[in-house]
């Protein structure tokens, strides 16, 4: 049973996370020969303040 662990920034509605889900899980089945519904997507949201680029939190990068 393959298994996605993403990481994201906050703030993007469930919509775009469904979305991702759905093709991040498709890739999966395609490139290993998956059966879609062995595939498992785990989806962890992190406050900007968490996630550092550059020396700076991506908050204050406004990102």
């Amino acid at each position: 049973m393959p298994i996605a662990h993403l990481y994201i920034l906050e703030g993007r509605d469930e919509e775009k996370k469904e979305r991702l889900i759905a093709e991040v899980s498709e890739a999966i089945h395609r490139a290993i020969d998956a059966p879609l519904e062995s595939v498992r997507v785990l989806i962890v949201e992190m406050p900007k303040a968490h996630f550092g680029i550059a020396g700076q939190s991506a908050k204050k990068r406004g990102r």
